[in-house]
Order: structure tokens, then C-alpha cells, then sequence
């Protein structure tokens, strides 16, 4: 399969500097914070590049293989709407229903669902423009 890498690298960036707006002060940081049970000062503990980096690198692995699936030429239309779907139906409701054994809260899965939601509709608008 031909991989447009330009693409992919893009689109990582991309549903990463999502992220990087949601959790953030500006939107839900202290709504997950509060579901997490987590504060500031837990979170800074360990090293914040190592998790970013990582988290990068499960992002790029991620949008490569959602490449994959969507094909060499999706189309914009279809690739966001399949990111959409692919967010909100596999992922979001995937965690949906560890959230309801795990007894976490609405909120979270709101917030945590919208998240993916949003990123791979991103990722799928960004492949689908440059594919």
C-alpha cells in the first residue's frame, strides 16, 4: 500500500495539537483533572516529556493505521465523516463501556469521548485533503 507520509506526519500533529487544546486550561483540564482525581502537582510528577513522547508516537501509529484503513485517495467527505464515526462509535464507546465497569462518571466519558471524536474527525479531514 502506498503511504502518504506528509499526510500521516500532518494529521498526527494535527489530532495532537487537539489534545493539547482540550486538556488544556482553555477547555476541560480541570473538569478531567477533578473526574481523574488527579491535581497539578500528581501530574507533574514523572517525566512529562516521556509521556508526551509517547503519547506522540501511539498518535502517529494511530493516524497510520487509520491511513490504512481509509486508503490512498479517501476523499474529504468520507474521511472526515469515517474519523467521526471511528471516534465517536470504536473509540469513545469502546471506553463508554470500560467507563460503565470501571464506574466512572458521565462526565468523563463526555469529555474523554469528545476528545477522540474530535481527533480522529481531524485526522480524517487531514487525510482526506492532503490524500
Amino acid at each position: 500500500m502506498d503511504i502518504n507520509w506528509l499526510a500521516v506526519i500532518v494529521a498526527a500533529v494535527a489530532a495532537f495539537l487537539v489534545g493539547a487544546v482540550w486538556y488544556s486550561p482553555l477547555l476541560f483540564a480541570k473538569a478531567w483533572m477533578r473526574e481523574v482525581g488527579l491535581s497539578e502537582a500528581e501530574l507533574a510528577k514523572g517525566s512529562m516529556a516521556k509521556t508526551m513522547g509517547t503519547a506522540f508516537v501511539l498518535t502517529l501509529v494511530s493516524t497510520l493505521v487509520f491511513h490504512m484503513f481509509l486508503g490512498p485517495h479517501p476523499g474529504v467527505q468520507f474521511a472526515a465523516g469515517a474519523g467521526f464515526a471511528a471516534g465517536l462509535f470504536w473509540v469513545a464507546f469502546a471506553k463508554g463501556v470500560d467507563y460503565l465497569f470501571e464506574r466512572r462518571s458521565f462526565k468523563l466519558f463526555l469529555i474523554n469521548g469528545g476528545h477522540h471524536t474530535v481527533v480522529f474527525t481531524v485526522m480524517g479531514l487531514v487525510l482526506g485533503l492532503l490524500g
